[in-house]
């Protein structure tokens, strides 16, 4: 992962190296933005207290599992420390949220809910749903909604095989879906062959961890070539996606 990074910053461009307006406006307003928005302290709070939290749950991985921790109990301050987004991943949600302005979201693995926290922050319009296949995570994750008491969150214990094709038959499109969980080249190409089919051109899609594996990255080439699939920023760490017809057939590997 080390190497790829490097190469990853050798390779990657700024905003003199972006030819699309559409693409400079967006890295140079909220990409690389570090306004500081009054819910980032409330947030951050909550990951303050799940660091500090020794309750060990008992984990039902679904997915790819834990490069750091193969066990299946863990203690919340474990899972806090090494699977949680970093404030710096987190407000980018935020702001990719605040700048589209989607009536939905849905996100594709909860774990202890500080991503879902972000996504949901900028407006109280925005209706956050998250899947979390993991009862026990589930449970801490709701009571960090509780906590700082969002009202337009709905978390589901439910596998994402299981609820993805339920949710998609009552929803009409898709605005914004983020994609953090089972990190694995057939399931992650899988549940984005099954979202693109509602998204449309002003959906946005984010994937995590892009280049965590060989299959991520495999995935990652193909959703990039996908028909529908115009415009894709990588930033190592997450991949955006953009559908929108008007915009070139471009990729961007970018600084972040």
């Amino acid at each position: 992962m080390a190497l790829k990074y490097l190469k990853y910053r050798s390779k990657s461009g700024n905003q003199h190296s972006i030819h699309s307006p559409f693409v400079f406006e967006l890295y140079n307003d909220v990409i690389t933005d570090v306004t500081p928005f009054y819910v980032y302290e409330d947030i951050e709070s909550i990951r303050a207290k799940l660091l500090l939290t020794d309750m060990t749950i008992a984990i039902d991985d679904h997915g790819a599992g834990s490069t750091v921790n193969k066990s299946s109990s863990r203690t919340v301050k474990d899972i806090a420390n090494n699977t949680l987004k970093t404030p710096k991943y987190g407000q980018l949600l935020f702001r990719l949220v605040n700048r589209f302005k989607p009536t939905t979201v849905l996100e594709l693995g909860t774990s202890l809910g500080l991503s879902t926290l972000y996504l949901a922050g900028s407006s109280q319009a925005t209706q956050v749903t998250t899947v979390e296949g993991c009862a026990n995570t589930a449970k801490v994750a709701q009571i960090n909604f509780d906590k700082i008491g969002f009202a337009n969150i709905e978390l589901v214990n439910a596998t994402f095989d299981k609820y993805l094709p339920t949710y998609l038959s009552k929803t009409p499109q898709l605005d914004f879906v983020f994609f953090d969980g089972n990190h694995q080249e057939e399931a992650t190409l899988n549940y984005f062959n099954l979202c693109v089919e509602k998204a449309h051109q002003e959906s946005v899609f984010v994937f995590d961890d892009i280049h965590w594996s060989e299959g991520m990255t495999a995935a990652w080439e193909k959703i990039k070539h996908h028909p529908r699939v115009t415009t894709t920023i990588d930033l190592f760490f997450v991949g955006i996606v953009f559908f929108n017809p008007d915009l070139s057939k471009e990729d961007f590997l970018l600084k972040f």
